[in-house]
């Protein structure tokens, strides 16, 4: 059983994934080709915002993100502990410090009401992370950062094509970020991602940030860096977004389905909770429970593969460790999350299995 099966979803598109890298062959502009252009239109159209800019990485559309705002050394930024590390790293690498805020226990995702006290002259802006699939709270994130007139930047690398009170993951705040990486929602077969903005100003910042500060051959009015995507990858990546729809229902199948099987079935675990007015991508299906290490031994001898996103929170990793704030419920959750194989293509079968043998535990 696989956790994530690729294989099954190149199967479906191999022909048109080979056409798409045999044009880019045959025509050989290899970076920020015009596929790379075709991609940010049609990007731009799905999530609805005006602007789309292609970059090289998830981890970079942060980092472009937040230089666009010109945010750096001695600034705050306001994030969550849970979540994958580039979320701090991108924030402590232009020199700024992260600023944790607790999550909301039912959801994984910062908690909207423990913002606004962690709001000081040094804050430039509000990153909160759209976990596991699931848009964190944006109209009462937007409500804080309107009052105190800090932008947002969605960290929306999970959560690429889901829906939050009607509108799309990475246009629901000032600047939108996303990822591409291989085992996302839509994923290449490489490293790039994207940042959306309906700010015509920080779209062209951001254009330019992304070769080098440069807004045309040779002249740089800023710094930036190499942030370019690949052409490769915007074709790979277009073969993707033609099925990309129907993968985003069949996500929703096939987490409608875990949820029903583990409230029949599975005592021992707490299924994902999705908000009213939200839908979920399930880049993971994540599930909690007091039994984490028992459960995962028992799956491993039976061939179900497991995963933990995440054991360790940002405030209590090496590099960003810091005791400065309460984060007594991250802090918790993340000795007991734990994810279940999750893509489109998951059988009910393989459904059926793992949560027979989930429930076997509890007996």
């Amino acid at each position: 059983m696989e956790f994530i099966d690729l294989k099954a979803q190149y199967k479906l598109i191999e022909v048109e994934v080979q056409n798409r890298i045999s044009t880019v062959l045959s025509h050989g502009k290899f970076i920020m080709g015009p596929e790379v252009f075709e991609l940010e239109e049609k990007l731009a159209e799905y999530t609805g915002s005006k602007y789309c800019i292609a970059v090289s990485s998830g981890t970079d559309a942060l980092l472009i993100a937040m230089l666009a705002l010109d945010i750096g050394a001695g600034d705050e930024v306001i994030t969550t502990p849970f979540t994958f590390f580039s979320t701090g790293e991108m924030i402590s690498l232009i020199g700024a410090k992260p600023v944790f805020v607790d999550i909301d226990p039912k959801t994984y995702n910062i908690d909207p009401a423990k913002i606004e006290a962690a709001i000081t002259p040094k804050t430039r802006a509000i990153m909160p992370v759209s976990l596991y699939g699931q848009c964190a709270d944006f109209e009462a994130i937007n409500k804080i950062a309107e009052k105190y007139n800090l932008p947002v930047i969605e960290d929306g690398a999970q959560s690429f094509g889901a829906t939050y009170q009607g509108h799309m993951s990475c246009n629901l705040s000032t600047i939108g970020c996303t990822s591409f990486f291989p085992s996302k929602p839509l994923g290449g077969y490489g490293d790039s991602g994207a940042c959306f903005t309906n700010d015509e100003s920080l779209a062209k910042i951001m254009r330019e940030i992304r070769v080098h500060g440069q807004d045309r051959r040779y002249h740089h009015p800023r710094t930036g860096m190499n942030g370019r995507m690949d052409t490769l990858q915007a074709a790979i990546l277009l073969s993707k977004l033609d099925i990309f729809p129907q993968e985003v229902k069949l996500r929703e199948e096939v987490g409608s389905r875990y949820n029903h099987l583990i409230s029949e079935h599975s005592q021992n675990i707490t299924p994902p909770h999705i908000n009213s007015g939200n839908t979920s991508v399930y880049a993971q299906y994540t599930v909690l429970t007091d039994d984490r290490d028992k459960i995962i031994k028992h799956l491993g001898e039976v061939n179900i593969p497991t995963a933990i996103h995440y054991p360790v929170p940002l405030n209590k990793q090496p590099a960003l460790q810091t005791n400065e704030y309460e984060l007594s419920v991250a802090d918790s959750l993340s000795n007991k999350v734990m994810s279940l194989p999750m893509h489109p293509y998951l059988s009910e079968s393989d459904q059926i299995k793992i949560i027979k043998q989930l429930s076997s535990i509890s007996k």
